[in-house]
């Protein structure tokens, strides 16, 4: 059953785009010209096929394609391949989105904790949620620390590793997770706050399963980290094993793979409870429309996946929460570094008012 589509943009010529379609169904299904195979009925049941073809701006072509379900294996490498297997190595060819049929869709699990079970794990349920990073690079475990206990004196839900943050010898990740959830414990203790520190995990399979041991023996109840970096089926199976909620970073994913597919629902499929992602007006060059694409993939109802937690960040300031939650609504993370640090020694006082500004946004949003 072709019950699998995928949308993607080509780039083409009037006169070419048909056949230029036609080769991107015959690459991602057999692989081999249709006039070589010798047994018809693949033909029929395995060759993707080309539903639809429309102009997307000149020059581009919005081109769907739909494949049998059964190509996928009904596992993640399986899914990526025929998405966008061959066809990444061809550059006039984007991945825009995709459709998964009931069958398909129930070989994943999606998010374990989506976003009530991260506002339960925070204490958080009239308010869209608070994040900062821990930065810069260089630091030991017990700077670190001392930067987490101020953030948690200050309020913050999810204090994580900056992703470059993993086991360097300035910050080896066993002593760098024990003294800051220790210190946020601490925090917390004076506080009576439910802050949360997320650690960045990184590295082989025995490098991860070792962190994960460690991080879960200091009490870490979220983790850090990216699922392209790991790879995505390695992310998945990380998932699987983890029991534990999964903030999703965007590192290594520019692929030509649309951000609200690559953020919103693959790594939402794949079971990341949270997705951070480059805000509009940052560091970054994604436009408003993409963010909020992006934000309703994480959120929209999928059949029994639960919704990820859509996170804005790069470059924020604590001047634009405002802005930015009137712009995607209360379930959100807001995550707030560079700006918070370059405070100083007002840290704690510039973190408080961060904190306070998402809290007063209730009423306006």
């Amino acid at each position: 059953m072709h019950g699998l589509e995928a949308t993607y943009r080509i780039e083409s010529t009037p006169d070419q785009i048909e056949a230029r379609a036609q080769a991107l169904a015959v690459e991602q299904s057999i692989e081999m010209p249709p006039t070589a195979v010798r047994q018809p009925e693949l033909l029929h049941e395995v060759l993707a096929q080309v539903a639809s073809i429309q102009e997307a701006g000149e020059g581009h072509y919005r081109v769907v394609l739909r494949f049998a379900e059964q190509t996928t294996a009904f596992e993640a490498v399986g899914l990526l391949n025929v998405l966008f297997g061959n066809c990444a190595l061809q550059e006039d060819v984007e991945l825009l989105d995709l459709k998964l049929p009931p069958r398909l869709l129930s070989a994943f699990a999606g998010p374990r904790f989506g976003i009530a079970g991260l506002r339960q794990l925070a204490n958080v349920y009239d308010r869209p949620l608070t994040c900062t990073a821990l930065k810069p690079q260089g630091l030991s475990p017990t700077q670190l620390a001392e930067l987490a206990y101020t953030f948690a004196l200050g309020g913050i839900d999810i204090i994580k590793d900056d992703h470059g943050i993993t086991n360097q010898p300035y910050a080896p990740f066993a002593e760098r997770v024990r003294a800051i959830q220790k210190a946020i414990a601490r925090a917390n203790a004076e506080t009576g706050g439910h802050t949360l520190y997320a650690p960045m995990l990184a590295g082989s399979p025995k490098t991860l399963s070792n962190n994960l041991e460690i991080a879960r023996q200091a009490g870490v109840k979220v983790i850090l980290t990216a699922p392209m970096l790991l790879g995505l089926p390695a992310f998945q199976e990380l998932v699987e094993e983890l029991g534990l909620a999964v903030l999703g970073h965007p590192a290594f994913a520019g692929l030509r793979i649309a951000p609200p597919l690559m953020f919103g629902k693959l790594f939402r499929l794949l079971g990341a409870d949270a997705v951070i992602f480059p805000n509009y007006g940052g560091r970054f060059a994604y436009s408003s429309q993409t963010c909020m694409e992006l934000a309703q993939a994480a959120r929209s109802s999928w059949g029994h996946i639960h919704p990820a937690l859509p996170v804005p960040a790069g470059g924020m300031t604590v001047e634009r929460v405002e802005e930015m939650l009137g712009f995607y609504g209360p379930d959100t993370m807001l995550l707030i570094g560079g700006n918070l640090l370059a405070a100083g020694d007002r840290l704690l006082e510039r973190t408080r008012e961060f904190v306070q500004k998402v809290a007063a946004s209730v009423e306006k949003i």
